[in-house]
């Protein structure tokens, strides 16, 4: 479902709005957002924009941190993260 930038509220896409930060540090979406007929579509364009690589990094520092992640695949993992944003970026100018 593709949804029209006239309909949407002005919050949608907004990482910080729609899939901030609780106070455990971890990342969950507000009742507000539950009850949003946009909360997919929503969620989906703030995690592919350059904000969600933010939150993939906060994934790998966080298993790294628990020590499900060792040091070279968190190093290889954020090497990742930061090409593909970089790839990105690049295709978006």
């Amino acid at each position: 479902m593709k949804t029209d930038k006239k309909d949407v509220p002005v919050c949608f896409g907004d990482l910080d709005t729609v899939f901030p930060k609780g106070g455990d540090g971890l990342r969950q979406s507000p009742e507000a957002c539950m009850a949003c007929a946009h909360k997919t579509e929503c969620l989906r364009s703030a995690m592919q924009g350059g904000q969600g690589f933010r939150v993939r990094e906060e994934k790998v520092d966080r298993a790294y941190a628990s020590g499900r992640l060792g040091f070279f695949e968190r190093w290889s993992k954020k090497k990742e993260l930061d090409t593909r944003k970089k790839q990105k970026d690049k295709k978006s100018e």
